[in-house]
């Protein structure tokens, strides 16, 4: 969902590249609820890591544990922030429910989106401060 609300609102200021650790097929839940917002994620796929082994970034973002944990040290001087949202692939309960949990993590992503890039440095020393 990141991948998709950074191309369609920060396109001409952020070059996007999304990739996991342990990556999985996109969810079909996460497809519908971005084509309700107006964003079809319905062609993008799920990356490793080792697929953008090479590429110099100035910031990786990491939106779930795991992947803060695991990360790889090949990003280089990339900036390293973490910024974890639920995921809600883990949200249990009726459809209905579950369908709210992705809209809300949908919007939610959507609204630190809207604050980058100027949010990015701001965002570092936050990390850093959890860190110490």
């Amino acid at each position: 969902m990141a991948e998709g609300w950074a191309r369609k609102l920060k396109s001409d200021c952020i070059e996007v590249f999304s990739a996991g650790v342990m990556p999985a097929s996109v969810s079909l839940r996460a497809i519908k609820v971005m084509a309700e917002a107006g964003v079809d994620i319905s062609r993008q796929y799920s990356k490793h890591v080792n697929d953008i082994e090479g590429i110099t970034f100035d910031y990786v973002i990491t939106l779930c544990d795991n992947a803060r944990e695991n990360c790889p040290v090949f990003f280089g001087k990339g900036k390293l922030i973490h910024k974890p949202f639920p995921d809600p692939m883990f949200a249990i309960g009726s459809d209905e429910k579950i369908m709210n949990e992705f809209r809300k993590t949908r919007d939610d992503i959507k609204d630190y989106i809207m604050t980058l890039p100027d949010s990015l440095e701001q965002d570092l020393q936050k990390d850093k401060n959890v860190e110490k």
